[in-house]
């Protein structure tokens, strides 16, 4: 059985035109997670990039990922990333496919180690899919005629002693292949792996967030 990645890279966007192919560190954005997954062949055995796109594809060709060509229905702004990952099981003799890997194009930074870390806690925990999350420690409320109500926290009270809460980073998902196939990424026993570390707050949607994930490479670079 394998265990294979999954990068949907739609040629459609919005606020960054062509944004799977934007030049950051060098290589084209969707480059970053094909290159992570092959540092991985001993976790995945085959990448996959799906998209309606010929640059994108072209690209993905020439960095050593395989492509599988997403149809125009399936492409749309509102179209979900579940509907990408079960398309590529639906077009590939899925039967062997046991684990996905999702990267997404977006979170081109992660830690070296992370899916080693992330596969690890997979099997030991016996779930059947697993994703990233990091600790907010932001005070959030809402507006509600005018008026603010605190969400997480009593007006006053210190940032670390609020009580914890969590956001969907985006870093990776495993899930396994048969719940794909069902429409589902994130199942009810999924594990949530926290992660601590800046990378884990670059999701690039907006210029804006070109230039801070650009920011945060060469901070962590000149570290090393």
């Amino acid at each position: 059985m394998k265990n294979i990645a999954i990068i949907p890279a739609r040629g459609g966007s919005k606020r960054i035109p062509e944004k799977n192919i934007q030049f950051f560190a060098g290589l084209p954005l969707l480059v970053h997670s094909i290159i992570y997954a092959q540092q991985n062949e001993t976790l995945i055995d085959e990448i996959y990039v799906s998209t309606d796109d010929s640059t994108i594809k072209a690209t993905a060709l020439a960095h050593g990922a395989k492509v599988i060509d997403r149809p125009a229905s399936l492409s749309g702004d509102l179209e979900p990333t579940i509907s990408a990952m079960k398309h590529v099981l639906q077009v590939l003799d899925s039967r062997d496919v046991e684990n996905v890997v999702l990267l997404q194009p977006t979170n081109p930074l992660r830690p070296q180690n992370l899916l080693n870390q992330a596969f690890e806690t997979y099997n030991k925990s016996n779930c059947d899919s697993l994703f990233t999350v990091s600790r907010n420690h932001q005070k959030f409320g809402k507006i509600i005629g005018h008026k603010y109500h605190p969400f997480n926290y009593n007006i006053g009270q210190r940032s670390q002693d609020l009580e914890p809460l969590y956001f969907e980073n985006g870093l990776l998902y495993i899930t396994k292949a048969d719940l794909i196939l069902k429409d589902i990424i994130i199942s009810e026993n999924a594990y949530p792996l926290e992660v601590d570390h800046v990378f884990a707050k670059v999701d690039i949607d907006t210029f804006e967030d070109l230039d801070y994930a650009d920011f945060i490479n060469k901070m962590v670079n000149d570290k090393r």
